[in-house]
C-alpha cells in the first residue's frame, strides 16, 4: 500500500472538484480580491483542489488566507476575540479559552482512522471504513461554515528546508484553533511551494467547531485518512482534538516513518533539550513520555531547550542520529507547573512580554489565571471550565469541583523561553547523545537503567507503562503505552517495532554516534517501597541529575552497575551530582529505595509484555528474546537475594 496518494479522497468525492480548472473557478468565486491575491501564489494543482472541496463542502460565508504577514496574523488574534473564543487577561497578550466542559482532553472514543479493507490498523485504536466516513463527513460537514470564516493557513512542521520537515494545509472556521496554529508552527506561506518540491507530499487538515454545543458532543469526530494524508474534525474546540497539525499530522508522520522510509527516520512523541556538560560541549537529549507525565517539566531541565513534545528523527549523511522538533511551540499542561520545579515557565506565564493563550484554568475576578499545584494561594472563587466556581462547590454526584481542569493548558511560543536555543530553527537538527524512555510508573521501575544494546532499547520504549492522564476523556487506571506513541501509530505495532529495531540497528550509524537508550522514572512513591503515602520518592529537579549521569555516560566519563534490566547509576557518582548540581543531600537509605531490583514486580511487568506482544501480528522474536533472558536472570538472582535485591549485591 502507498501512503499519501492512494485511494478515494473523501473531500474531493464529497465537493465533486477534481480539475485545477474547476478549482480555480471555485476559489475565484468565493474569495475577494484581497484574499485571492494572496491564494493566487500557491500553483500546486493538488492543494488548490483541496481547497476548493474544502470550499465546496464546508460552505463558508468568507474566506480568509494567511499570507504570512504580521498583519495577518494580528487579524487572526481580534477574530478570536470578536468570536468570544478567546478574552483578555490582565496581562497584555493573555488570554483564556474554555473548551466545552466535556471536552477538556482527546476524545479517543470518537476517533477513527479511515481503513479500507486491506488496511491493518493498530489494536490499540478504533477504525471506520471509509464508504461510512464519506457518509458521515457528508452529513455532518456539509454546510457547517455555515455564517462563519473560513481560515487558511501554509504550515511548515520543522524547520524550513529539513529533509523530515513536514508541510502542511490548516483549514478550520474557529480563530483559537488558528491562532494555536501560529504560535505552534511555522508559517511558510513564502516557501510552501519549494518545500512541497522538497517533500514530494503534503498534509491536509480540516476542522470546524459547528455550533459548539455540548449536546453536539455525541456527534463529535476526529477521522485521519492514512491514504490520503488528510484529517478531519468536527463539533469540538480541545486543541488535541481540532489542531490537527498536531497529534493528526503526526500520525501521517509516524507512518511515513515506518512505511515509506523504513530505517532511515522516525516520528517520535519525544521532547528535545541540550544539557551544557563540564567541558564546554553539548548533550543533546531526546525523551519519550506520555502526555502528562512529565516530558514538559524534563525538557525544560535542559539548558537549550529545542522542544517538549514531538521529534522528527533521521539518520544524516554523517552517520549521525539526528533530531528536528516539528513544533516552535508549547501547548503545556499546567497542574503542578510551580516556581520550585519550573522557574523559567513560571517567568513567562506570571510576567508580561510574552504572548500566551491560557486554557481551562480558573480565571479570578481580577482576570489573574490560577491552576492546581502553582504554589500559590489558592482563590476562593471565579469562572472556569464548567462556570462560575467557587471553594465547596461540587458537581452532581457531590464531587469537589477543582478549580482548574487536571488538563488545563498553556500555549506559548517556546522562543520566549530564556533557554530557548536558536538550532531549533536550523535544518540541520540536533546530533541526539541520549534517547529516554519513560511513563508514570510509582511502583516498579528505578530512576534510569540503561540499555546495554540498541535492541535492549527498543524494547524499554516498547515496555513503557504509565498511569492514566487526564489528557483522554475517560481514561483511567495503568496502561500500556508503547513508545508513548501508541495512541498516534496508526499501523501495527509489529511493524512500528521492526522499524524501530533497524533504524538503531542501521550499519550507517557511525561508530560513536550511536545513542545511549535508557529508561527514565521520577515517578516512584513512597508507598511503594515501604512508606503510607503516594508523595513522589524524590522531586522533579531530581531529574537533573539523572539527566547528568546520562550525558556523562555517552561520553565515556563513567561507569555503570549491571543488571538484568541494564545498567544503573553506582551510589558514589549519584551523591556527588546531587550536592553539585541541584545543591541537594542524597542519603544511602534513598539510593536503596529507587535502585534496589523489586525482581517480583519487574518479573510481574515483563509477563504483561510478553502477554500482551503475544496477541499481537508480526512483533519481531528479538522482543521475546531480551524479555525471557531478563525474567531467567531476574529469577535467579531472586533465588540467590531475595525479591529484592540491593545494587550493593550487583
Amino acid at each position: 500500500m502507498i501512503w499519501g496518494k492512494n485511494g478515494i479522497d473523501i473531500i474531493q468525492k464529497a465537493g465533486g472538484i477534481d480539475s485545477l480548472e474547476d478549482a480555480k473557478e471555485v476559489i475565484k468565486r468565493h474569495l475577494d480580491e484581497d484574499n485571492f491575491s494572496k491564494i493566487e501564489q500557491i500553483k500546486n494543482p493538488e492543494v488548490l483542489i483541496k481547497i476548493a472541496n474544502a470550499i465546496i463542502v464546508c460552505n463558508p460565508d468568507k474566506i480568509f488566507v494567511h499570507g504570512g504577514s504580521e498583519k495577518d496574523t494580528a487579524f487572526i488574534r481580534n477574530l478570536s476575540l470578536e468570536n468570544k473564543e478567546e478574552s483578555n487577561l490582565a496581562i497584555n497578550q493573555h488570554t483564556i479559552h474554555f473548551d466545552l466542559k466535556d471536552e477538556q482532553g482527546r476524545i479517543i472514543d470518537r476517533t477513527f482512522y479511515i481503513a479500507d479493507s486491506d488496511e491493518e490498523i493498530n489494536s490499540l485504536a478504533n477504525r471506520i471504513d471509509r464508504d461510512h466516513a464519506l457518509a458521515e463527513i457528508k452529513d455532518k460537514m456539509t454546510d457547517i461554515m455555515l455564517g462563519k470564516t473560513m481560515l487558511i493557513g501554509f504550515y511548515i512542521r520543522g524547520p524550513v528546508g529539513a529533509p523530515v520537515s513536514n508541510p502542511a494545509i490548516e483549514i478550520t472556521s474557529s480563530a483559537y484553533v488558528f491562532h494555536s496554529a501560529e504560535i505552534l508552527y511555522r508559517n511558510a506561506f513564502a516557501e510552501f511551494e519549494k518545500e512541497i518540491d522538497r517533500a514530494g507530499y503534503f498534509f491536509t487538515n480540516i476542522h470546524s467547531e459547528g455550533l459548539n454545543r455540548s449536546e453536539d458532543l455525541p456527534d463529535a469526530r476526529v477521522f485521519m485518512d492514512r491514504k490520503c494524508w488528510t484529517t478531519y474534525s468536527f463539533n469540538c474546540t480541545y486543541a488535541g482534538n481540532t489542531l490537527l497539525l498536531k497529534k493528526g499530522n503526526h500520525r501521517f508522520a509516524v507512518d511515513k516513518a515506518v512505511y515509506l522510509n523504513k530505517g532511515d527516520e522516525l516520528s517520535e512523541h519525544m521532547f528535545i533539550t541540550g544539557l551544557d556538560m563540564p567541558k564546554g560541549h553539548i548533550t543533546w537529549f531526546v525523551g519519550a513520555a506520555p502526555s502528562g507525565c512529565g516530558k514538559t517539566t524534563t525538557a525544560m531541565v535542559g539548558n537549550h531547550f529545542v522542544g517538549d513534545d514531538l521529534a522528527q528523527i533521521w539518520r544524516a549523511e554523517d552517520g549521525s542520529v539526528r533530531a528536528v522538533n516539528p513544533e516552535c511551540g508549547i501547548f503545556g499542561i499546567l497542574e503542578d507547573v510551580n516556581q520550585e520545579g519550573d522557574p523559567i515557565l513560571m517567568k513567562l506565564l506570571r510576567k508580561p512580554g510574552a504572548e500566551v493563550i491560557w486554557s481551562n484554568v480558573l480565571i479570578d475576578e481580577n482576570s489573574i489565571p490560577h491552576w492546581t499545584g502553582n504554589g500559590e494561594n489558592p482563590p476562593e472563587k471565579g469562572i472556569n471550565f464548567q462556570g462560575e466556581w467557587k471553594t465547596g462547590i461540587t458537581d452532581e454526584n457531590g464531587k469537589p469541583v477543582p478549580f482548574s481542569h487536571p488538563n488545563a493548558r498553556c500555549t506559548i511560543s517556546a522562543r520566549a523561553l530564556q533557554n530557548y536555543s536558536s538550532i531549533a530553527e536550523s535544518p540541520d537538527g540536533v546530533e541526539i547523545g541520549v534517547i529516554t524512555y519513560s511513563g508514570r510508573d510509582s511502583d516498579t521501575m528505578p530512576p534510569i537503567w540503561v540499555a546495554p544494546t540498541p535492541d535492549h532499547g527498543v524494547v524499554i520504549g516498547a515496555s513503557i507503562v504509565s498511569a492514566a492522564t487526564a489528557t483522554e476523556v475517560g481514561a483511567t487506571g495503568v496502561k500500556r503505552a508503547p513508545w508513548a506513541n501508541a495512541p498516534f501509530i496508526p499501523g501495527s505495532l509489529g511493524d512500528y517495532m521492526d522499524a524501530q529495531f533497524i533504524f538503531f540497528n542501521h550499519e550507517k550509524i557511525a561508530k560513536g554516534k550511536r545513542p545511549v537508550m535508557a529508561g527514565l522514572n521520577y515517578f516512584l512513591t513512597h508507598e511503594a517501597r515501604g512508606g503510607t503515602t503516594k508523595k513522589l520518592l524524590g522531586e522533579k529537579k531530581d531529574v537533573k541529575v539523572w539527566l547528568s549521569w546520562l550525558a556523562q555516560l555517552a561520553h565515556g566519563e563513567i561507569k555503570l552497575i549491571n543488571t538484568p534490566i541494564g545498567g544503573i547509576p553506582g551510589y558514589e557518582i549519584l551523591k556527588d551530582l546531587f550536592k553539585s548540581l541541584i545543591k541537594k543531600e542524597y542519603p544511602q537509605s534513598l539510593y536503596l529505595k529507587q535502585f534496589s531490583l523489586y525482581t517480583e514486580k519487574i518479573i510481574e511487568r515483563i509477563e504483561l509484555q510478553i502477554n500482551a506482544y503475544g496477541k499481537e501480528k508480526n512483533i519481531p522474536p528479538r522482543f521475546f528474546e531480551i524479555l525471557e533472558t531478563q525474567k531467567k536472570e531476574l529469577l535467579e538472582l531472586k533465588s540467590r537475594h531475595g525479591s529484592i535485591v540491593s545494587p550493593f549485591d550487583l
